[in-house]
């Protein structure tokens, strides 16, 4: 059996393993990896949805906006207001088109959710969805 030596110095005999090579490819594959994660930003409240049989499986890459039963608005854990809903859907809209899930407290005023509804449309939401329970 022969050993093999990758790299031979014949001034000391010692062989090396040259590793930068590995390193760059472990960071690429890292920034890759990073560059395409999708973040999924929670609304930073727990809201009771109602259930539903037609329930599915919506996009991880979307808008999540939460009603809570005491009827404050929210999105990525600040009460935002009625008034904020049409500007963070604009704005993440500039970014990418992506839907609205709305996630309402089974308690939640439904007119509040009817207002909710409208300035996502109205800020350019093509396509709004209620979050329901299985």
């Amino acid at each position: 059996m022969r050993n093999r030596k990758l790299v031979f110095d014949n001034r000391s005999g010692e062989s090396e393993i040259n590793v930068s090579p590995l390193i760059d490819i472990v960071f690429i594959l890292l920034i890759f990896f990073i560059v395409t994660t999708v973040f999924v930003e929670e609304t930073g409240v727990e809201v009771q949805k109602p259930r539903a049989a037609s329930a599915q499986q919506l996009e991880r890459h979307s808008i999540l906006i939460a009603i809570t039963a005491e009827g404050q608005i929210v999105y990525g854990g600040k009460h935002i207001g009625i008034r904020g809903v049409g500007d963070v859907v604009r704005r993440l809209l500039r970014k990418e088109d992506m839907p609205v899930i709305v996630q309402a407290d089974r308690k939640a005023p439904i007119d509040l959710y009817a207002k909710v509804h409208d300035e996502a449309t109205l800020a350019g939401a093509k396509q709004i969805n209620l979050a329901t329970q299985k």
